[in-house]
């Protein structure tokens, strides 16, 4: 027995050195990262990066048109595959998780969850610019957001309405309170927390997209609210602006990379606050 345990031991000892290794490379390629997009777009952040528009080569500018772009496409991206995501994840738990179409819907969920965010890109390039004659619009690359949004939300509304406590549908329904009341006024208050945590992490993951919205919005050199025209938008311009000899539009690039890192690194910091002050009131 006591060699039985040794070799236990041994094992544990070499697992946790080899997590603790492979922790450390993590963090060190990520530390790496971080202080390269923060000392290449510190010194070049500016007034003008939020204020002027994208530049002709050669000369100075910010980036105004492509942030409002940005803003107007994860926003009605939000806006569309939010509301249709809590609606999925609702039905999955309350009315068909259990059964096998409900199973299936999960299955088929995981996979758009997995999907490459390119090949959405290419779905809605095929469905939606190719069928308007090629004409490449903001809305094309809303819709292509809306579908990286809508699966990290559907599971997130599922699984934290399934962690809702039985007894406490069992109590509203006892009441004869209507099942559509109970979701609406005790589930979805209990499960609020991490519902809008989902939809605030769907929101930090679409805004670094680049691929979709390759094949969708393009991109728009100039100031444009036309949604049926192509677009600008910050992952896009940075992308166009860092593979370029021009150091103005590296400057930019970098600029741009470190607001957008902030960006999601607020998100990601709130959502994570929100659900635990949420955890805290409720204990």
């Amino acid at each position: 027995m006591s060699a039985i345990y040794a070799r236990r031991a041994i094992t544990n000892v070499v697992a946790i050195l080899l997590a603790t290794v492979a922790a450390i490379i993590g963090l060190t390629f990520l530390g790496w990262i971080l202080y390269t997009v923060f000392m290449k777009g510190l010194p070049n952040l500016g007034l003008d990066l939020f204020t002027k528009m994208t530049p002709p080569p050669g000369e100075k500018g910010g980036m105004l048109n492509a942030f409002v772009g940005s803003l107007i496409m994860c926003g009605i991206a939000i806006g569309i595959g939010a509301p249709l995501g809590v609606a999925a994840g609702t039905w999955l738990a309350e009315y068909g998780g259990a059964r096998k179409f409900g199973t299936v819907v999960r299955f088929v969920n995981d996979i758009l969850m997995s999907a490459p965010s390119i090949v959405l890109g290419l779905f809605v390039y095929a469905m939606l610019v190719l069928q308007t004659g090629g004409s490449f619009s903001g809305f094309a690359g809303a819709i292509a957001l809306a579908f990286i949004v809508l699966p990290v939300v559907v599971r997130t509304t599922d699984e934290m309405l399934r962690l809702v406590p039985t007894q406490m549908r069992e109590a509203a329904l006892s009441l004869g309170i209507p099942q559509w009341k109970v979701i609406v006024q005790v589930l979805y208050r209990g499960a609020s927390a991490g519902i809008v945590t989902g939809i605030l992490l769907a929101l930090a993951r679409i805004s670094g997209e680049t691929a979709p919205l390759l094949f969708t919005a393009l991109n728009n050199q100039y100031w444009s609210l036309d949604l049926g025209a192509p677009m600008a938008s910050v992952p896009v311009t940075m992308n166009s602006f860092a593979n370029t000899p021009d150091e103005n539009w590296n400057a930019l690039a970098w600029a741009a990379a470190l607001v957008l890192t902030l960006f999601v690194l607020c998100v990601s910091l709130f959502a994570r606050l929100f659900l635990l002050r949420k955890r805290i009131a409720n204990d």
